[in-house]
């Protein structure tokens, strides 16, 4: 079985891509806030739910790269 190394600019780039979805479903949970016009310690209480968006959002965006990367592959 071949290994494979995880290069350190990898690790960073998912990382800041993790951390772009979390910032984005809270962005979401804000807007919602704001939108309903309900108590600003719902930015704390939902964050199980920010967690969830943000790991939906995350493999939404990775389809996306799965889909380029195929697509790039092929020409």
């Amino acid at each position: 079985m071949k290994d494979t190394v995880i290069t350190a600019k990898a690790k960073r780039r998912e990382l800041w891509v993790v951390l772009g979805c979390f910032a984005a479903a809270c962005l979401i949970n804000v807007a919602a806030i704001v939108r309903y016009r309900t108590d600003w310690s719902e930015i704390f209480s939902q964050l199980g739910y920010v967690v969830c968006i943000a790991a939906v959002l995350y493999l939404l965006v990775w389809a996306v790269r799965l889909v380029v990367g195929l697509f790039r592959r092929r020409e």
